[in-house]
């Protein structure tokens, strides 16, 4: 909980000297307030799935509101705007990437490492995209900051855990963050969803492979990517700061080229995901685990 509260109080000096838009602060105030709640309600007694996704849609419903939607978006070369359906879709992104941003919460400094890595990402795409400067980048490096500190604690050895009150508020403020971005520049959404790909394609080629085998989804396991590689290397640490390099060395540079107009968004994508599937499917995302637990 200090992960948000340490948030939720800098976004309160950013909104109120002027550096953030107030319908921001109140999209992600709201927001990461009521998954976090959420989360901590749920982390101290569990609660039934069904209302823990009421909540969590609550939340998305509140951001998009503030945002208006989610904007009009170019894919491979044609400028589609969804209207109602686009805020649908938009709704279930943000339910998702918290969602998934939980299920990637497994193992020591993951979670952290790409809230860092992200946000640092998306403040180089602020600073290549002419025209859009904006207080929404200090709020990204505000979420770094206090993923940071939650990382002096977490890795390499854990010594306190984030819970779903923190990996589902950082995944509701990330998703937040991007869809934002597309109100500034369209090229920008994409650039986030890039920027993201490691945690979205693990898990969601995890979720996918699960139910086509017949799973119960919703149930715990150990089934990731990440998961499979902790326990064949034995170790928490270099499966995490792979991640991290991934996000820093291969999504980055993508994403900066659909920022520089070289690419494509939509098709960026699929460029940024291609190696990053091949990679889920390697490692084994959605198999049944095998072996002992990995040393932290």
């Amino acid at each position: 909980m200090a992960v948000v509260l340490t948030f939720l109080l800098g976004l309160l000096v950013l909104m109120m000297t002027g550096f953030l838009p107030v319908f921001l602060f109140l999209a992600l105030f709201g927001a990461g307030g009521l998954v976090a709640a959420v989360g901590w309600a749920d982390d101290r007694k569990d609660i039934p799935a069904r209302f823990r996704l009421t909540g969590h849609f609550a939340a998305a419903a509140w951001a998009l509101f503030w945002l208006g939607g989610l904007s009009p978006l170019p894919v491979f070369g044609a400028a589609i705007n969804l209207g109602v359906a686009g805020h649908v879709l938009a709704a279930v992104y943000l339910v998702w990437l918290l969602n998934l941003y939980n299920f990637m919460d497994g193992i020591n400094g993951i979670a952290g490492i790409e809230a860092i890595t992200v946000c640092a990402g998306g403040a180089v795409l602020y600073w290549l995209c002419p025209g859009c400067e904006n207080g929404a980048w200090m709020a990204g490096l505000l979420l770094a900051a206090a993923a940071a500190g939650f990382l002096v604690w977490n890795f390499p050895t854990a010594k306190i855990f984030m819970g779903d009150a923190g990996s589902g508020f950082l995944g509701m403020v990330l998703g937040v963050l991007s869809v934002y971005a597309g109100w500034i520049q369209p090229e920008l959404f994409w650039g986030w969803v890039i920027l993201l790909g490691a945690f979205i394609v693990d898990a969601t080629v995890t979720l996918v492979r699960r139910g086509l085998r017949g799973e119960k989804v919703y149930e715990a396991h150990r089934s990731h990517a990440y998961q499979h590689a902790a326990r064949r290397y034995g170790s928490h640490t270099p499966v995490s700061i792979v991640y991290g390099a991934i996000n820093l060395f291969w999504l980055l540079p993508v994403a900066a080229l659909v920022i520089a107009g070289f690419l494509d968004g939509a098709l960026g994508v699929v460029v940024a995901y291609g190696p990053l599937v091949v990679g889920a499917v390697w490692f084994g995302a959605g198999k049944p685990e095998k072996g002992a637990r990995p040393k932290a």
